[in-house]
This record gives C-alpha cells, structure tokens and sequence, in this order.
C-alpha cells in the first residue's frame, strides 16, 4: 500500500565501546517529503543512516519500503585512481570491468543520470580533478541509478560552495517532487535546512524533535533542543 510509511524505525539503538550511538531511536518517515536530519557533531546522524542501510549493528528494528540510495558523507575510494567520472559510474552499472571498455547501454544511462544533475559535461572528467561541488552531483547521480524511492545524503553540503549548494538542494527537492521520493539530508548546520524542508527530526543520541519545519525552526526551539549551541546556526542562516 503506498500509503505505507517508507522507513519505520522501531527502538534503533547503536552501541559501541558500551556508549549508546544511537539511544532508542523510533521514527516513521512518509513518502514524497524533504526531510532534515540535524543535530550537532557526534550525535550519532550518520551512524543512524548505517543502521538504516544495514551497515552497522543495532537493536531494534528497521522496515523499509522501497529502494534506498545513499551518498556517503566522504568518499571511500581513492581519488588518483586513473578514472573518469563515465568509468567510476559505470562500476556499479555493469558486470564487466570497466578496463574492457563501457557498454553502450551503460554509456547511454550514465549520460541519462548525469543529465538529471546537470553534469553531462563531466563525463569525461577525470575523477581526481573534480571539485566538491562536482564530486556532489556525481554521487547524487551515482545514488539516483536504481531510481531509490528513499534518499539518505549525509552532509552534501560540506565543502559545497553555497552557489553549488543551492543548485544541489534544487537537484534533491525535484527528485522528491518528480518521483514522489523521499530524501533525508544530514547536517549539523541549520543553515542547511532550507525554505524547501517539509520535516525535521532533531538527534543527539536520542530522538529530541520530529515535526513540521515551519513549526520547529524558531531559534527557542532549536536552542532548547541544541542546549543553547549557537554555533549550530551557521554563519549564513537567513529566513
């Protein structure tokens, strides 16, 4: 049934080293949304997304309704590989190894995904030469390719210049317009949730806020939930 929630978190908790990561954690996102996962540094945000897609351990239960893309918060993998962006995106579209030569079929969709970022351009682009705001649009592109009806970004916006910034939020709000998808994106700079956000939920360890972002993002609230941290507001925050 669509009207199914897309991801239901029952009682997440992480523990490592005997510390709670994440503390009993029950959340349901819904569908076609542009949420905002925000809490300060060390909150436990991305080690939330790696319960999610299974990459850690945890107890408690997830659900998940649909196809999941992820882009990591940095890359794992080594930028001087003599690569291009074609090549890279093309590992995890075909069988054969890429030093073979990229199949037509492959091409053709690696310039489709592209294309929905707006970086056919960078194609041919060696990986190692990409700027961040570049590197972005290609593992957005990289996430899109099994049309993920759930999107986790952890921080895109890190090392994005704010012009690159906004073009990226514009990237992720058509996705979740056009294909009734749901994106999360991590951050822990409030700066970063946008006019476009329709929810945040607000981690430190355990769950401290979930809510419309209209409702949530008044600084007491914010402060209340942040314990008075102003440097969560980041220097560019305007409403």
């Amino acid at each position: 049934m669509a009207t199914d929630p897309l991801l239901v978190c029952e009682h997440v908790t992480v523990t490592a080293g005997g510390r709670k990561l994440v503390d009993d954690v029950s959340l349901e996102l819904p569908r076609g949304k542009l949420i905002a996962l925000i809490g300060p540094n060390g909150a436990g945000k991305t080690t939330l997304l790696r319960a999610i897609l299974g990459l850690v351990k945890y107890d408690g239960r997830v659900r998940i309704n649909g196809r999941i893309g992820y882009v990591p918060q940095r890359l794992q993998y080594d930028r001087t590989l003599p690569m291009n962006v074609m090549e890279f995106m093309a590992l995890t579209l075909q069988k054969r190894p890429v030093a073979f030569g990229v199949a037509s079929r492959v091409k053709k969709r690696v310039l489709e995904l592209l294309d929905a970022v707006g970086a056919r351009k960078l194609a041919r682009a060696h990986l190692g030469g990409l700027s961040g705001g570049e590197l972005q649009r290609v593992m957005l592109a990289s996430a899109l390719q099994d049309q993920p009806e759930l999107l986790l970004l952890d921080e895109p916006a890190a090392g994005v210049d704010i012009e690159g910034e906004a073009t990226f939020n514009d990237l992720i709000t058509q996705q979740v317009r056009e294909h009734n998808a749901t994106a999360v994106l991590v951050s822990h700079d409030l700066s970063v949730v946008s006019d476009l956000t329709d929810q945040v939920v607000c981690l430190n360890q355990s769950l401290k806020c979930v809510g419309d972002a209209k409702d949530l993002l008044t600084a007491e609230r914010i402060a209340e939930v942040f314990g008075g941290h102003k440097a969560v507001y980041g220097h560019h925050h305007h409403h």
